[in-house]
């Protein structure tokens, strides 16, 4: 049985983010760039981007639950706002859910913080 991959359709892509250096920004650039740092804004979201980061595999849930010091709950709702952010991948195998980067995830966010923007 294949895994599945899935991402919340209607999330935004951390891609589609402006450089917050570019001349200007629409309401929705705006909005979009401040999403994706509203997921950011919690230590413990910042370590499971570092834990995935630094992984060459998908990481199980279950395997947050130590390095983070929270509960299997508590590191699913912060997963669910990474992915919800257009951040991470999320896919199920058997009972199982197992995370990864999105691969234009550190593109967009390096896209958003490029203080040079469009002036290049």
């Amino acid at each position: 049985m294949a895994a599945a991959t899935t991402a919340d359709p209607t999330a935004p892509a951390a891609a589609c983010c402006a450089p917050l250096g570019a001349p200007s920004l629409s309401d929705d650039q705006a909005e979009g760039t401040a999403r994706l740092f509203k997921a950011l804004a919690d230590p413990h979201r910042v370590k499971i981007i570092n834990l995935l980061a630094t992984s060459s595999e998908p990481v199980c849930v279950c395997e947050f639950t130590a390095p983070l010091g929270l509960s299997q709950p508590t590191v699913s709702h912060h997963l669910k706002k990474l992915v919800q952010a257009g951040l991470l991948a999320r896919e199920q195998r058997g009972t199982w859910a197992y995370y990864s980067l999105r691969p234009d995830a550190l593109d967009g966010l390096a896209a958003a913080l490029d203080l040079q923007g469009a002036s290049r």
